[in-house]
């Protein structure tokens, strides 16, 4: 049983957006829309595509298990199929290449002195 403080705790209401009016869509008393019923005895269940539980035969299953192993691509491999267009990459390669870059003799004097 939930506790008391849950039964009744109100949640807060959305704020109330300003709705669009929308146009209303003429019904055609012709065609009523009668939701399908697929209980038992009711309407008949539409076809499923079965073909994956087929049991075959035992030489196009190995066919299959070795299409699979060669379709594999480890994700540290993966990741260079998606590259950046052109523009998008220069600034980020732009900022690599200035922290990166060899050090001069005067820098490493500083860095070493200091």
């Amino acid at each position: 049983m939930p506790s008391p403080y849950l039964l009744f705790r109100k949640v807060a209401q959305a704020p109330a957006a300003v709705k669009k009016q929308e146009a209303k869509k003429v019904i055609n008393p012709l065609f009523e829309k009668r939701p399908k019923n697929f209980g038992i005895g009711q309407d008949i269940q539409p076809k499923r595509d079965l073909t994956h539980f087929v049991k075959r035969p035992r030489y196009i299953r190995l066919q299959w298990q070795i299409l699979y192993k060669q379709l594999k691509v480890p994700p540290a491999i993966n990741q260079f199929t998606q590259a950046l267009d052109c523009q998008t990459a220069t600034h980020p390669l732009k900022l690599a290449a200035q922290k990166y870059r060899p050090e001069m003799k005067q820098e490493k004097k500083q860095r070493l002195l200091a």
